[in-house]
């Protein structure tokens, strides 16, 4: 009898691409379609074969990671290398007369160029990290006494 239309989607190379898929973001509907099979087969193939469902585990973790970190990055603000185009004068020398002349030529050069912090992402980064301390309406203290409202205007 032949084997099952998972077995090709367990060898190294099938897990490898299934990994990557996730980890860049592919649903479970996307991911199921890209596999030939319905999203209910593809949930049962994960749950018997241990492979599968560590390799959809790793590519949802790497790509949670992933946008932790860049939310992370938005809500400190960050420097960036940017190309920015330049007008520079050079000295050259014409091939044909062997008269050295100046020229204004334009060249992309790299300039620093600072990213300020994103509000909204101090914001949600605060309230689902410190959600007793930073959330927008607390309620009372565990002492009885009145809570403190603390608004972030964004």
């Amino acid at each position: 009898m032949a084997g099952g239309k998972y077995e090709r989607w367990l060898t190294d190379e099938g897990l490898g691409l299934i990994e990557a898929w996730v980890r860049e973001g592919a649903t479970e509907d996307e991911l199921a379609e890209r596999l030939g099979v319905t999203k209910k087969t593809l949930r049962r193939w994960a749950k018997e074969h241990d492979q599968l469902a560590l390799a959809l585990m790793r590519g949802r973790g790497g790509a949670a990671e992933q946008v932790e970190n860049a939310l992370y990055k938005k809500a400190l603000g960050y420097n960036v290398t940017v190309k920015v185009p330049m007008r520079v004068k050079k000295r050259v020398q014409d091939p044909v007369t062997g008269q050295w002349e100046e020229r204004e030529v334009i060249e992309m050069v790299d300039r620093e160029k600072h990213v300020p912090p994103d509000m909204k992402a101090v914001q949600f980064w605060l309230t689902n990290r410190e959600k007793l301390r930073w959330q927008k309406s607390p309620g009372p203290e565990e002492d009885g006494q009145e809570g403190v409202t603390v608004i972030i205007d964004v």
